[in-house]
């Protein structure tokens, strides 16, 4: 039976892989950029460097990482460290788009766009969090276990809230988000957001 435990620092590149088995709506994005790197290096692992008291890894019985939950309890703090100490390393690699076009131009740009104040939903829910999981691991109870552990530390810190974006392609999420008992978000054109109040 898989369990939940803390994050470790040798769970680095299993924080990567797995996000990029999932990133694409869910689905292996594996190939869709030229830069597979890309996506953990941008929603997982600055996560687990910034904040590894708020990253939790669910581990199969054979001992392997098959899935995440990784969170900030301050998102201005947070995006100001991603500019001012993780991103930076990214520079000459991933020079920013004058014009980004393509899906990893905006990827790279995002990288290159956050700072405090960049988030609208950061004032009113100043938590995020990102969570994946394999497929081998839905279905068992695992990510609302992942939310939940999240959610009583946060408490336990006193946050006033959460909020997260996703990719409105991936409905199933967005049913388990809602069930969770968090609301839909104005968001723009494209995008949806959750978020959920504590001191409510």
């Amino acid at each position: 039976m898989a369990v939940i435990r803390s994050y470790r620092p040798a769970d680095r590149a299993a924080l990567s892989e797995i996000c990029l088995r999932t990133a694409d709506a869910g689905g292996d994005a594996t190939g869709i950029l030229t830069d597979d790197a890309l996506w953990g290096d941008l929603f997982a692992v600055p996560y687990a460097e910034r904040h590894p008291d708020l990253a939790w890894i669910v581990e199969s019985d054979d001992g392997r990482a098959i899935g995440y939950l990784v969170a900030t309890d301050d998102t201005d703090a947070f995006y100001a460290w991603f500019r001012d100490a993780w991103w930076p390393r990214f520079h000459e690699t991933r020079p920013r788009p004058a014009a980004p076009r393509t899906r990893e131009q905006h990827l790279i740009e995002y990288g290159w766009s956050r700072g405090p104040g960049v988030d609208r939903d950061a004032r009113a829910y100043p938590a995020h969090l990102h969570i994946d999981l394999l497929p081998e691991t839905q279905g068992q109870g695992l990510g609302r276990r992942l939310i939940e552990t999240l959610f009583d530390e946060l408490l336990r810190r006193g946050v006033t809230g959460l909020h997260l974006g996703m990719d409105p392609a991936n409905e199933g999420a967005a049913v388990f988000y809602e069930r969770l008992g968090m609301q839909r978000l104005v968001a723009p054109e494209g995008e949806l957001v959750f978020g959920v109040r504590f001191d409510a």
